[in-house]
């Protein structure tokens, strides 16, 4: 049970798989939309320019049946009136195509986007896989469309039935009227007939366009264990970063420990604190922290200081505000220049007395250290 619940598809679909799906050609589509605006764009050109082409197809159809002797017996002079004749009417339903053909490129746009994708036209053989096709059939989509496509004939059908039949009477009525005010009433009714059930094609589509998008974001659903794979895959496996970042910290560490025998003094607290500053005179312009820690990292420095006879002081609130407000590399803020400057003396001192004797220079006491540099007047912490 537990298996069968990680394998349910219940999480959304990440961008990535968004984007690969869209790279196959994969986005949603309704077909009810796209024929719904199509044949809305077709009855308001017909409407808009219905007058127009009527005019223009009754002159053709004059031109047309009209012949004299030359054109019936010569052929090539009937082929060319026929091909003359056939591009007049090209030309005067050129506006009206043109409208289709430009609402069928952009009705993509409204649901799904346009899409560019040889991997759609890559023939796929599995496709004629009987077995395939039957489980397609009997699928819960295919029942869906079975389901809407009868639905739909229902719909248009009655709403087509009730149209035609509201207007009963005045189709008998046609038969009594001129010929030419027949036609004209013919295509007013006509054109209601066409408007109502594309109007009624405009609710199916109403409902399939939220439909769609539903059901591929319910397809492009992904499993819990899917969500983490494709996370490892583009960020890195947790572990391995994780290890990786533990090795770098090492380096980093071995790297700051290397520069603990050469700094001039190791500032501490004297147990949980330490920081070794060093100053080269012209070639800084201020003091730097070339290594710093806590507790064991701490313990750490102050042995190897011992080892390499850098001298130790004791200052815990400069060696706490000195790891408080500075990293690896800086300089000394100059709130601390003067404290630093204190302990620098105190240490060339302690470098002369050794190489020269004299009287040992007294460790210098109170430094001159901000009470808001300390960490410890600001958040009250005494175990530090």
């Amino acid at each position: 049970m537990a298996e069968d619940s990680d394998l349910e598809r219940t999480e959304e679909a990440s961008p990535k798989r968004l984007e690969e799906a869209r790279k196959e050609g994969d986005v949603p589509r309704s077909r009810e939309l796209s024929t719904c605006t199509v044949l809305l764009a077709a009855g308001g050109a017909l409407w808009a320019m219905g007058g127009s082409l009527v005019k223009q197809l009754n002159q053709m159809l004059t031109h047309g049946l009209t012949l004299n002797r030359e054109t019936i017996y010569d052929f090539n002079v009937l082929a060319e009136k026929i091909a003359a004749d056939l591009l007049d009417v090209l030309i005067a339903f050129a506006p009206v195509a043109g409208l289709l053909l430009i609402v069928a490129l952009a009705s993509p746009v409204l649901i799904g986007g346009w899409v560019f994708s040889s991997k759609a036209l890559t023939p796929n053989f599995g496709r004629l896989n009987p077995a395939s096709g039957l489980g397609n059939m009997i699928s819960s989509r295919a029942g869906v469309e079975l389901v809407k496509s009868i639905l739909k004939t229902v719909l248009v059908g009655s709403v087509a039935w009730v149209v035609v039949m509201a207007q009963k009477e005045a189709i008998f009525s046609l038969a009594n009227e001129p010929l030419q005010q027949a036609l004209a009433h013919s295509g007013h009714m006509f054109g209601v007939c066409f408007m109502t059930i594309v109007a009624s094609l405009v609710v199916i589509a109403m409902i399939d366009a939220p439909y769609q998008m539903w059901s591929y974001a319910n397809k492009l659903k992904m499993t819990h264990q899917e969500v983490v794979q494709e996370a490892k895959e583009m960020n890195g496996n947790p572990q391995i970063k994780a290890k990786i970042r533990q090795q770098q910290r090492e380096m980093a560490r071995r790297r700051m420990m290397s520069e603990v025998p050469n700094a001039d003094v190791i500032v501490t607290n004297p147990t949980h604190y330490a920081v070794a500053l060093k100053y080269a005179e012209g070639g800084m312009r201020a003091p730097q922290v070339v290594a710093k820690g806590v507790d064991e990292v701490a313990a750490k420095i102050r042995e190897l200081a011992q080892e390499n006879n850098v001298p130790m002081l004791e200052a815990p609130p400069l060696a706490r505000a000195l790891y408080k407000h500075t990293e690896l590399g800086d300089e000394i803020p100059e709130a601390l220049y003067a404290a630093v400057a204190e302990v620098l003396a105190y240490v060339y001192q302690l470098r002369t007395y050794r190489n020269q004797g004299g009287d040992r220079p007294e460790q210098p006491r109170e430094l001159p250290v901000p009470k808001e540099m300390d960490p410890l007047n600001n958040n009250g912490d005494r175990n530090e």
